[in-house]
């Protein structure tokens, strides 16, 4: 089965969004766990995951998808 290039570029471009939300939510999980002690780094560490992880969540993946957005035709 050949794929059309069209096709081949939203899935990249859907994995990608998947994989920035998936890491954020693993850097706010474990800058959570920094800074409830379970993982011997710094405070400020934690509290940095945290904002990043966020970002990452929430943030960055809608901005990918309005850049990504196909234009009206």
């Amino acid at each position: 089965m050949i794929q059309n290039n069209d096709d081949a570029v939203a899935r990249t471009r859907y994995f990608i969004i998947s994989l920035t939300r998936l890491f954020g939510a693993i850097m706010l999980i474990l800058g959570i766990l920094v800074v409830n002690g379970t993982i011997g780094w710094p405070d400020i560490a934690g509290y940095a995951l945290i904002v990043v992880g966020i970002a990452d969540t929430f943030l960055i993946p809608q901005i990918l998808v309005r850049r990504w957005r196909t234009p009206p035709q």
